[in-house]
């Protein structure tokens, strides 16, 4: 039938309804014979194109297991081949009886309407369509319509029942009936929160749509005419196994089941078997996800490709229906989280944040810590993000750890790795200070083990030994704000006030920045290693490994961010150095003793390097380590009274801690090796010097002095 002929007849049921109501049809003929003539490209985008809430999903590493949904509403869409056919025939015998005869009006079932609200005086029996009822649902829940147009969808008046059916043979004249009924399917409402076949067939069977059986399709088809009044779980469980018999009666009556099957349906249980649907982080399962899915939520929520305000961008990722697959490796998470906790417990006031990152993608392997990520007010339990930081939480001192940028800004700026200096056990500087650490008014720091740390040292040594006035000096040969700078290139961010302000402003003159008195995270200083990781090049954070959006449809922002930001050579020529800290020699055996040797042994001689840190009186205790594979970082710390310190003992457990980890990341994959740096960049001279340093009177080794 053409379309204008199906438009006629739009108007003539309209005049039918009309007269039944009694109201004169002179009155609404005009109204009706405008609402009948419009082009079927007058449609709603709405229409055109539907746009549904559908809930986003947080999937494993695997990308099957689910870890937790983002939702305003409980829905997520699946194609009709995802739905079992029983279920398909089920709604249709249900609502619709001849959807697949008649056309986007069924005149006869207008005029039996008609007949029966006549004869009683008010609206005994509808007369909708599957396709009528689905530009219903699709008006009423559209997301970019106003409350009052989504009202206006369901009002009861001729006018929106005319307009309902001019729409729907539009409709009819874009889609098949098929996909009419899958967009019906997984736009309509089953009651229980549940939206759509997907999320109803979960939230009474705990199943999936295409698993259903003829009494779970029959069950769920009747709950659609009166969702509450019907709903098993919260309702009424005899009015549901009566509406299931309706809908089995007219299986038979449509010849999709025998009597046999149907009676057998009709006698089973209603085998109810609710499932939930987690939603938001604090759901998140396994429990020890959550603080990733945090920083997830965090990261969502800087990323312009959702949306222009983290407030947009979290709007879509609950109603956008994003499938999104976490970076977030199970093993090391679980090796991460258990380390941790054997450290200290979930109600100790100490914590140790511990996060794990692959060089070369930026991708996030693990974020732990002995916390539970709950909003509950018990000991133990916290939403705030001790391990990548955010809002309160501006990190932790790491110590020594930021020895790394000041030895990189000098490899970058002449200086080689055999740069050699008479450490004493303190140093005065021409910073001012007026501080513990000052003498006569000027900057002076010391050494922690003057009998182990003091004498003449290298890059090599010094780092291996962690030797403050080394450093400190070095630093003073680079400048404090080229160290400073560095730090920022390698992803350290200042999130306490009073340090990016003194970044910002008075970088120059920050002499113990070397000594790590800013606050960091784990995740930072992890990834900032990383960079050396991967020859110098830097990847930004990154949580996921794929993100989709509703249509299947690959979204950028889940690809690396990466781009360099060291030379090369430096970068090898800093790990070389950091290979000393902890029990292996570099390329050109320069090490002479380290702070964390266990962890070469730990690893089997694996090729590894890191670097121990320890805040002023052992406020915190850090370290850091790394393989070509993979950078982890922890740092044990009071988060709520950061003055109360840790104390040095704990240094052990947090090496072993983070060594654990490593040890996890690494495992099944093959032994990787780390390139070495030039001579170069190694020896003043271009190569392993063949003749001693010059000495002084008294048989000391000389510093070399840079202008």
């Amino acid at each position: 039938m053409a379309k204008w002929a199906r438009l006629a007849i739009g108007a003539g049921v309209a005049g039918l309804l009309v007269a039944a109501a009694a109201v004169p049809g002179g009155v609404l003929a005009g109204f009706i014979a405008t609402k009948a003539t419009l082009a079927s490209t007058d449609l709603p985008p709405a229409l055109a194109q539907p746009s549904l809430p559908q809930a986003s999903r947080l999937y494993a590493a695997d990308g099957r297991t689910l870890i937790t949904t983002f939702a305003d509403l409980n829905r997520t869409n699946v194609d009709l081949d995802q739905i079992a056919p029983v279920m398909r025939q089920a709604i249709v015998a249900a609502e619709d009886t001849r959807f697949y005869e008649h056309g986007a009006v069924d005149l006869r079932s207008v005029l039996r309407a008609v007949v029966a609200n006549g004869r009683s005086g008010e609206t005994a029996q509808g007369a909708s369509t599957l396709t009528m009822q689905y530009v219903r649902n699709v008006l009423k829940t559209d997301p970019n319509a106003t409350q009052a147009e989504r009202e206006a969808a369901t009002a009861d008046d001729l006018g929106r029942k005319v307009q309902e059916m001019r729409y729907a043979v539009a409709v009819e004249d874009t889609l098949s009936k098929d996909e009419i009924l899958t967009g019906y399917l997984n736009i309509v409402y089953f009651g229980a929160g549940a939206y759509g076949i997907a999320a109803a067939a979960r939230a009474y069977f705990d199943t999936t749509p295409d698993k259903l059986t003829l009494p779970q399709a029959a069950l769920l088809a009747g709950l659609v005419q009166s969702p509450d009044a019907y709903d098993p779980i919260h309702g009424d469980k005899a009015a549901a196994q009566t509406r299931r018999g309706y809908v089995l009666d007219a299986l038979v009556k449509a010849g999709d089941v025998s009597p046999a099957d149907a009676e057998q349906a009709r006698t089973s249980p209603l085998g109810l078997h609710p499932g939930t649907v987690p939603n938001g982080c604090t759901a998140a399962e396994p429990e020890n996800a959550r603080f990733f899915c945090d920083y997830f939520v965090s990261w969502w929520q800087r990323q312009k490709a959702f949306g222009d305000t983290p407030q947009q961008r979290l709007a879509a990722l609950r109603d956008g229906g994003y499938a999104i697959t976490l970076s977030l490796d199970p093993k090391v998470q679980d090796t991460a989280t258990r380390a941790a906790t054997e450290v200290y417990g979930y109600d100790a006031a100490g914590a140790l944040p511990i996060a794990a990152v692959q060089p070369g993608t930026g991708r996030v392997l693990a974020l732990a810590v002995n916390r539970h990520y709950s909003l509950d007010k018990k000991p133990g339990s916290t939403v705030d993000q001790l391990v990548a930081g955010g809002d309160s939480v501006t990190g932790y001192q790491a110590g020594s750890t930021f020895k790394l940028f000041t030895m990189l800004a000098a490899l970058e700026n002449g200086h080689t790795l055999d740069d050699g200096f008479d450490a004493p056990s303190r140093l005065p500087t021409h910073w001012r200070d007026s501080g513990p650490a000052s003498c006569g008014g000027f900057y002076c720091p010391a050494n922690d083990n003057p009998e182990w740390m003091d004498g003449y040292r290298t890059m090599w040594t010094g780092f291996g030994r962690s030797v403050n006035t080394y450093f400190v000096h070095l630093e003073e040969q680079v400048g404090a704000d080229k160290a400073v700078e560095m730090a920022q290139r390698l992803g350290i961010q200042f999130r306490a006030k009073a340090d990016a302000q003194r970044a910002r402003d008075d970088a120059a003159d920050w002499g113990s920045f070397t000594l790590g008195v800013a606050d960091t995270t784990p995740l930072d200083l992890a990834n900032a290693y990383a960079t050396l990781a991967a020859d110098g090049t830097y990847c930004a954070p990154l949580p996921v490994t794929t993100i989709t959006d509703a249509t299947g449809a690959a979204v950028a922002a889940g690809e690396p961010n990466c781009h360099r930001v060291l030379d090369q050579d430096v970068a090898r020529a800093a790990t070389d150095a950091a290979r000393c800290p902890v029990g292996q020699d570099g390329a050109f055996g320069q090490c002479d003793g380290g702070t964390a040797t266990q962890v070469s042994t730990m690893l089997g001689g694996r090729p590894v390097a890191g670097k121990t840190g320890s805040a002023e009186a052992n406020a915190t205790e850090s370290f850091v380590g790394f393989t070509p594979q993979v950078a982890a970082a922890g740092i044990a710390a009071n988060p709520t009274h950061p003055s109360d310190g840790v104390g040095g003992a704990v240094q052990v457990d947090v090496i072993r801690a983070v060594t654990e980890v490593l040890k996890q990341a690494v495992t099944g994959q093959p032994e990787r090796g780390f390139d070495p740096p030039s001579a170069a960049l190694a020896f003043e001279n271009g190569s392993n010097p063949a003749v001693p340093w010059p000495h002084d009177g008294y048989g000391r080794q000389q510093a070399r002095r840079y202008p």
